[in-house]
């Protein structure tokens, strides 16, 4: 399976150097010793949010699953690898019919999560885990930094609608993937083709300042502009003088004008301006678009102008100061052997420096006050107390190899603004602070 089966029209290839090195020779020295076949359990987590921020969001997860169904080592890629000399020939054989048969449960995409949280958790032998750790820890870093960003934007700006349009400020390819994640956390569509193409976010875009500079002047770029696109598009009024390209739009497309878009200077003072001057002209229905270099800050401190909308580029797809998750994979259990009936045993990471982690499968639950607001993240090993079993986080993705849990992205999209609504209020301050819950351990057997 992949995106075609959600009626997308973008298969995804081979996604096997999506990964390190190290995890190739790990398995062929792990195949040399006998230890490669044994069950294992992988757990994605992060330590800590990024500073000041309040909760996490999960992005990311239907391009993982993309990205596992397609972890494939084709004639091409294991020459290349042959050519190299990175691995022999008894791994080579091995990675040749590699195919993922293992189970992968996580947080289902657009939920927010904590410090400790297990986002995600991968089941199987540890040479066929193993591979999968740096293309699945590359899709969550990167789509969790821009929907938590886009999440708070989305708070700041209330019922206004936010376009994605920050293709132009990343690598084309992160470009696709920050404006879904985007949407996920709360964006309403994105000026990037490419995107709309592959996941079917809607797209919008009308005209650049080049278009009225490449004319003999504004009006006349204006008429061509509403002569093709007609009178509910919009036009952007900053390129000479605003308040003279207000009148001469509203002449142009008539009081139907659908919006206006401001894109530099005092946005505040503008958007009022503009707004005072287009119901003078009877264009009351004529809406204003702002962009130029906003992020969450700067549309927070639009809330009282009268903005329509807001368009986002760089801040966005930059995380808006933290362009990465900090997610790890971590091995938290394995059997000693490479028998299936053996228990498994926790592992864990010890060392200082505040990257210390906790053995053990994990499972996760939700703790609601008596109003329904979370109050803690409750992370555990073993049984589940039977007042959390209604409020467990993970669900399964991937049984036996097979992905069983793949969805629209607006069901995504839903989730997140479901699981926002439901953190106490402090949760959308933009000012510095803790994790809005705290999370809470309670360890017991690891299970089997």
């Amino acid at each position: 399976m992949n995106t075609a089966d959600l009626g997308l029209p973008v298969d995804v290839p081979s996604t096997a150097l999506f990964t390190d090195q190290y995890e190739l020779t790990m398995v062929q020295a792990a195949l040399k010793a006998g230890t490669a076949g044994r069950r294992s359990v992988f757990e994605v987590f992060t330590r800590r949010l990024p500073d000041g921020r309040r909760y996490g969001v999960v992005a990311g997860t239907g391009r993982v699953l993309d990205a596992v169904e397609n972890f494939r080592f084709d004639a091409g890629v294991l020459d290349f690898l042959r050519r190299r000399g990175m691995v022999d020939q008894q791994t080579l054989d091995w990675l040749a019919g590699y195919r993922f048969s293992g189970d992968i449960w996580g947080y289902p995409e657009g939920e927010v999560y904590f410090p400790g949280s297990p986002i995600m958790r991968v089941e199987g032998s540890f040479a066929e885990c193993v591979l999968l750790e740096t293309v699945i820890l590359s899709i969550l870093n990167h789509d969790s930094a821009i929907a938590a960003a886009a999440s708070r934007m989305a708070s700041a700006a209330g019922d206004r609608p936010l376009i994605e349009m920050g293709a132009r400020r990343t690598h084309e390819l992160s470009a696709v993937a920050a404006a879904r994640a985007a949407y996920v956390g709360g964006f309403t569509s994105t000026s990037d083709l490419a995107a709309g193409f592959r996941y079917n976010i809607p797209t919008v875009g009308t005209s650049a300042h080049a278009f009225t500079l490449l004319h003999d002047s504004e009006r006349d770029a204006f008429r061509a502009q509403v002569e093709s696109l007609g009178r509910g598009t919009t036009l952007l009024v900053d390129t000479y003088d605003v308040t003279e390209a207000v009148r001469t739009a509203v002449e142009v497309a008539g009081t139907e004008l659908g919006a206006v878009r401001i894109d530099s200077g005092d946005l505040l003072l503008v958007a009022h301006r503009v707004r005072q001057q287009l119901d003078e002209l009877g264009a009351r229905d004529t809406k204003i678009i702002v962009t130029s270099d906003l992020d969450e800050y700067a549309i927070a401190s639009l809330a009282a102008a009268p903005v329509d909308a807001y368009g986002v580029g760089t801040q966005l797809v930059t995380g808006s100061g933290h362009p990465t998750a900090s997610m790890v994979y971590k091995l938290v259990a394995r059997a000693e052997t490479d028998d299936p009936r053996d228990p498994l045993v926790p592992v864990a990471k010890k060392s200082s420096g505040g990257k210390t982690s906790l053995g053990g499968r994990k499972w996760a639950a939700r703790r609601l006050d008596e109003y329904g607001v979370a109050e803690a993240e409750v992370v555990g090993t073993g049984p589940v107390p039977g007042e959390l079993a209604d409020r467990q986080l993970l669900v399964e993705l991937v049984k036996g190899g097979a992905v069983v849990a793949r969805e629209p992205l607006d069901a995504a999209r839903e989730r997140h603004t479901a699981a926002r609504a439901n953190l106490p209020l402090s949760a959308t301050q933009l000012s510095r602070g803790e994790p809005v819950i705290p999370t809470e351990y309670l360890q017991g057997r690891s299970g089997s």
